[in-house]
């Protein structure tokens, strides 16, 4: 089995998800009654065995704003404890007026190696999470932005296609700090209307060589583990970005809503795999250990 690092993983405790408690919050993903509990590192362990997964990178999950370090410190006591994760992308709220004192406190937590703030807005309400579709170039954000460089970190950007020429304009006035594109732009549907934009906004972007882009969350509109959609999404991306600016992420455990973490990894092996042994490096092992620098 190749040896593999995943990129974009989670793990919870309900009590510190407000959107894990109370009365059920609609999310992109659907119903999600089966993960409204608690997500340890052990169960995640567990789930990929045998997988062939050596390493993983802790993406945030929304934690109470105020608990952005409490997040962080979590992460980095389970990793002294059991060895996992191997690297942590915490939240920074990047519309305040000065992120530093933000990211000076995470800084103490050796794990960390980047931050997300989910910048994504849709014409569909369900799929919106930020509060206009341009809120990535807003004047805060970008200022923000620009400060991450001085801490070696990376910004994880999660955007859909309509906001991708914008975030060309984020992405491309900080050079110094690479952007990784969340859920490969987040395909919403198979119509040519939408997959021409998709494809549209990945050429865009691509033009930034410190953007990257994850194969995280593919199941994430389809509710499923499809390997078809898969791997016309591994074909399109290798096609527009190459390899080595892709990396696997199995987004555990929202997939597991619809999956297990073997099936959905088979998956994305076999659409791989056609593409060559130094795709599969790329991919699986070569642009996260670069990108995220896992311990």
């Amino acid at each position: 089995m190749q040896k593999a690092i995943d990129a974009h993983f989670h793990i919870w405790r309900q009590d510190d998800q407000p959107w894990l408690r109370g009365p059920m919050v609609p999310r992109i993903f659907g119903p999600y009654e089966p993960i409204r509990r608690d997500y340890p590192i052990e169960e995640f362990l567990a789930d990929q065995q045998g997988s062939g997964v050596e390493k993983a990178v802790y993406v945030q999950t929304n934690w109470a704003k105020e608990d952005f370090e409490k997040e962080v410190a979590f992460l980095q006591t389970t990793a002294e404890e059991t060895g996992w994760p191997h690297a942590v992308v915490g939240y920074a709220d990047m519309t305040v007026d000065d992120i530093r004192p933000q990211i000076d406190r995470l800084k103490k937590y050796p794990l960390l190696r980047g931050v997300r703030m989910q910048l994504h807005w849709h014409e569909t309400p369900a799929f919106r999470f930020a509060t206009a579709p341009d809120q990535v170039i807003d004047p805060k954000v970008r200022a923000n932005v620009a400060r991450l460089k001085d801490y070696g970190l990376s910004f994880d950007l999660q955007l859909f296609p309509a906001q991708m020429r914008d975030g060309l304009t984020l992405v491309g006035e900080h050079p110094e700090t690479n952007f990784i594109l969340t859920h490969a732009g987040m395909l919403t549907d198979m119509s040519e209307e939408t997959t021409e934009a998709w494809k549209a906004g990945l050429r865009t972007l691509s033009t930034a060589p410190n953007f990257y882009a994850k194969l995280s969350g593919l199941g994430t509109f389809v509710h499923r583990n499809d390997p078809a959609l898969i791997a016309y999404i591994v074909d399109t991306t290798i096609d527009i970005l190459g390899s080595d600016r892709l990396m696997f992420g199995s987004n555990f455990p929202i997939e597991k809503l619809w999956t297990s973490h073997a099936e959905l990894i088979k998956a994305h092996r076999a659409a791989v795999a056609k593409h060559g042994a130094a795709a599969e490096a790329d991919i699986f092992w070569n642009t996260a250990e670069k990108v995220y620098r896992p311990v």
